[in-house]
């Protein structure tokens, strides 16, 4: 599942655009989101997005940031 659909306003070069895309399949697994849970895809985008926006690039350290906040955030996410 490519992240492309959810970068709507997010200006990004094919390079970014592309390790944001293995970023999000590495967070997916991770947090063994399926194909189907779109509300599950559009926050993990969403985080990934945040943090590329902040200068990260390397898709294991931003699946890592990911997955940490996800882990201080569960209660919260849970309900989405």
């Amino acid at each position: 599942m490519p992240i492309r659909p959810y970068l709507d306003g997010h200006a990004f070069d094919a390079e970014t655009v592309r390790l944001l895309g293995i970023a999000f399949e590495i967070t997916r697994d991770g947090l063994k989101v399926e194909e189907w849970d779109e509300p599950g895809r559009a926050v993990i985008a969403a985080k990934l997005i945040e943090l590329a926006e902040q200068g990260e690039r390397d898709p294991e350290r931003l699946s890592g940031r990911a997955l940490e906040w996800f882990d201080s955030t569960a209660p919260a996410v849970a309900t989405i």
